[in-house]
């Protein structure tokens, strides 16, 4: 469906994860080839190769506010990313490429979405969202709801994760959201899987999730230390190597990155990342 790449760790240029590695999220804008689990009815055999509704990368500097740029088209036809990754180091950062399923292709619809320090994007989809998508969005505090701008269902569990206390306990409003979510879609007789891979930071934390209803989650891969990274990275680029990447499909072709279970939620931190399970369950 879509496809994105987290990295927390010794600043780099956003360049040498996005654009440079031989199967870099710019190339795989074009030709994605990681295994699709199940398609959706009425799709094509391995939906979608080409990511081409929307891009977005999200960056953390100096300021408590991250930095965003989003747009609605290819990522390989913007000339102002390539110049922007080249320029823009950042320690921790979030890039996504969308391929549409649920809501029109518009600017608001791109991932990674933000609010305040909190930056989200995801790879899935709530099935038959928009049956549900009047009671969840209902369930959003009133203080957020406002500041929902675009059509997806990504940016409404978003925003449900944060009522639901994202910021003092990440794993628990994820876990709540979901739960949310689940119940609903059994309320309205919705027998399609909910998909959520999805990759979130508050600037200081990055964690992930890969989970689904059906036991056939979307792909999430992770990398410490940058070890086995093609020469590209190895030897073109000073890369510090106690970084961490997470991402939906591998960058390059090296044998080092690890396959994340699913039902699981990841945190990673300066010295390692964490894998523990992840159980939905109503708030």
């Amino acid at each position: 469906m879509c496809r994105w790449l987290a990295y927390s760790g010794p600043g780099i240029f956003l360049e040498d994860l996005i654009i440079k590695p031989s199967r870099s999220l710019l190339v795989q804008s074009r030709f994605a080839r990681e295994n699709f689990v199940e398609n959706m009815p009425g799709m094509p055999d391995g939906a979608f190769p080409t990511n081409g509704d929307g891009f977005g990368v999200a960056w953390y500097g100096e300021r408590e506010r991250p930095g965003l740029y989003r747009d609605l088209r290819p990522a390989w036809s913007d000339k102002n990313l390539v110049n922007l990754a080249e320029q823009i180091q950042s320690g921790l950062f979030l890039a996504h490429l969308r391929a549409a399923y649920h809501g029109i292709v518009q600017r608001s619809n791109s991932h990674p979405f933000r609010h305040g320090c909190w930056t989200f994007q995801h790879n899935g989809e709530i099935s038959g969202f928009q049956k549900i998508k009047r009671t969840l969005q209902f369930a959003v505090a009133e203080e957020l709801f406002p500041c929902i701008e675009g059509t997806t269902d990504s940016e409404t569990a978003f925003y449900l994760a944060l009522t639901f206390d994202l910021d003092n306990n990440p794993k628990q409003a994820m876990e709540h959201m979901v739960g949310f979510v689940e119940a609903e879609m059994n309320k309205a007789g919705i027998r399609e899987p909910f998909r959520l891979t999805c990759a979130f930071s508050d600037g200081k934390r990055l964690f992930a999730i890969r989970h689904s209803t059906d036991n056939k989650p979307k792909t999430l891969y992770y990398n410490r230390g940058h070890a086995g990274l093609d020469d590209v990275i190895n030897e073109a680029v000073e890369t510090p190597r106690e970084g961490t990447i997470l991402l939906s499909e591998p960058i390059d072709d090296c044998p080092d990155w690890i396959e994340v279970p699913p039902a699981s939620f990841v945190t990673v931190t300066e010295r390692q990342v964490g894998v523990e399970p992840f159980r939905p369950s109503l708030p």
